[in-house]
């Protein structure tokens, strides 16, 4: 659901950086780029701040040609423990548009905010991570751009680090609870991604997936899946730039996803 409201990517990097810690610190590990999730957490007391400069979709079929861009897309987390931190999602400015023919239909304004709890539930040092990260949606967005109601989730990313290799494995099954299309009440989703991180440098981590969505609404169900690739590079331990593109694999997911942000941690 992550990534529903503004068909945004939400995150994979826990296994890449993990596999190019050099200093003493360890080098930031942000959930972005890519639609899965790390495990890693925000130590006590720190901030860290991900934010997607610019995210653009594009999807035609059917004579109907839509497009969205948010930009600004921000998650704020903060580090209770060094294996908790909340998390905040904020999409500040999002712009829909839809073409069908000579009609033209544009919706823009402020998004949805989610609120996420993540818990690492292993050793942070063991091969094989599992996190729990159960997320609420607060219905901020306008009616043009959301659904107005309340919606909540739980995702378990989970990552395993590929013994005396600079690969990891990555994946983050997720089920929801959400809005029905006709507003009288709520149903399932779930999705789920499989990654692979590659750490090709100290700086440089590069990961492939493949995403994909079911959602059991009442008026009938919708399957999407996608093919992701993304690129993370290392300015500095606390600052990291990211860049991605998105591939739809069915007639009802976006035909292309590109964005590109970057995380800092303070």
């Amino acid at each position: 659901m992550r990534g529903r409201n503004v068909v945004a990517a939400a995150v994979l990097l826990s296994v890449g950086t993990a596999a190019v810690a050099a200093d003493q610190q360890p080098p930031i590990c942000a959930d972005r780029p890519g639609k899965a999730t790390g495990t890693c957490v925000v130590a006590a007391g720190h901030w860290q701040i991900e934010t997607g400069v610019a995210d653009w979709t594009e999807q035609d079929g059917g004579g109907e040609r839509d497009t969205s861009l948010a930009i600004g897309e921000t998650t704020v987390k903060y580090g209770f423990t060094d294996r908790s931190n909340i998390e905040v999602d904020i999409a500040p400015w999002q712009r829909a548009t839809s073409r069908v023919g000579g009609t033209h239909q544009s919706d823009s304004g402020f998004g949805d905010i989610n609120v996420l709890l993540k818990q690492l539930l292993t050793s942070p040092d063991a091969q094989l991570q599992v996190a729990a990260l159960p997320l609420v949606k607060i219905p901020t967005a306008s009616h043009s751009l959301g659904n107005g109601k309340w919606e909540g989730g739980l995702l378990i990313p989970i990552g395993y680090l590929v013994p005396k290799t600079k690969l990891g494995i990555g994946l983050t099954p997720e089920v929801d609870w959400v809005a029905d299309a006709d507003g009288a009440g709520h149903h399932a989703a779930m999705a789920q991604v499989v990654s692979l991180g590659w750490a090709a440098s100290d700086k440089l981590s590069l990961s492939a997936e493949l995403w994909g969505a079911w959602d059991w609404d009442p008026d009938g169900t919708t399957r999407q899946a996608s093919a992701d690739g993304s690129v993370a590079y290392l300015l500095s331990n606390d600052v990291q730039l990211d860049a991605g593109a998105n591939l739809g694999l069915n007639r009802v997911t976006p035909d292309v996803e590109l964005y590109g942000g970057v995380s800092v941690r303070f």
